[in-house]
């Protein structure tokens, strides 16, 4: 595994409209940093760090990629809370694309658990579907506005978080949240074991098809998946993991949300 760092000038100014041409993942940067307006910014040091922690994952689950690919990594711990964007090159290079807060599980009361640790494979065995914006006896739009996507990954075991010590079963979503009452939360644990994450990454991975490798397949063999924007404009870089760590932090890197959120 090698970290790559994109700095070439190409790639730190903003694009003001849609790559005409997929050249390499790189170009995820910049749309990244023009698109998520809640992205934090990683110094160089903690990007090759969390590149470290998604290759462990990755060969812990004795995972060889095919294909160039992105991937996302969340690191759960506590003081950290962050999905990183990683593309792998099909020379097994690293390119930290960007990061931005997200709320994992918190244990302590009735249906919600930990989030599992892991690599999770975006499968179209579990279809996506959009969320209805719909409000809840609270008026929380649990996942967001109408028509933000719901990452499905399935049945997935983990640490139920009330009752005894036990293990059990949850379904594995990645969405967005209310963007009035929760978002401004993202950066601490508050899920009942989902990662939540911000509306503008939601739309990000959405358009450019960064988790939808499967999605991608559906398409080549003669499906129309209906989850699929017409809107889209995915990059030849499809993935389908999520992986799931815990850096171990002690306290809250200074880059993170976590110690700004209220």
């Amino acid at each position: 595994m090698t970290f790559h760092y994109c700095l070439s000038l190409c790639l730190l100014i903003a694009l003001e409209r849609e790559p005409g041409e997929w050249r390499d993942g790189c170009q995820m940067v910049a749309i990244f940093a023009r698109d998520v307006d809640s992205h934090l910014e990683i110094p160089e040091q903690d990007q090759k760090l969390y590149a470290s922690h998604l290759n462990a994952a990755l060969d812990q689950h004795s995972l060889e990629l095919d294909h160039s690919q992105f991937v996302l990594l969340v690191d759960r711990n506590s003081f950290v809370q962050t999905v990183f964007v990683y593309w792998i090159s099909e020379s097994q290079e690293y390119v930290f694309i960007g990061a931005a807060p997200v709320s994992t599980g918190k244990p302590g009361r009735f249906d919600y658990s930990e989030t599992p640790l892991g690599v999770f494979a975006h499968s179209i065995d579990n279809p996506d579907y959009r969320a209805l914006g719909t409000k809840n006896e609270l008026g929380i739009r649990g996942y967001g506005v109408k028509g933000m996507r719901v990452y499905d990954f399935g049945w997935v075991e983990t640490r139920l978080g009330w009752g005894a010590p036990r293990q059990g079963l949850i379904r594995l979503q990645m969405h967005a949240t209310d963007p009035d009452h929760l978002e401004r939360f993202l950066g601490t644990a508050r899920s009942k074991g989902c990662v939540r994450i911000p509306a503008s990454l939601n739309t990000l991975i959405d358009r450019y098809g960064l988790l939808d490798a499967d999605y991608e397949k559906a398409l080549q063999e003669g499906h129309r998946p209906f989850v699929l924007l017409a809107s889209r404009n995915p990059t030849p870089w499809s993935g389908r993991y999520l992986v799931v760590v815990d850096s171990g932090r002690t306290e809250p890197p200074a880059w993170s949300n976590r110690s700004t959120t209220k």
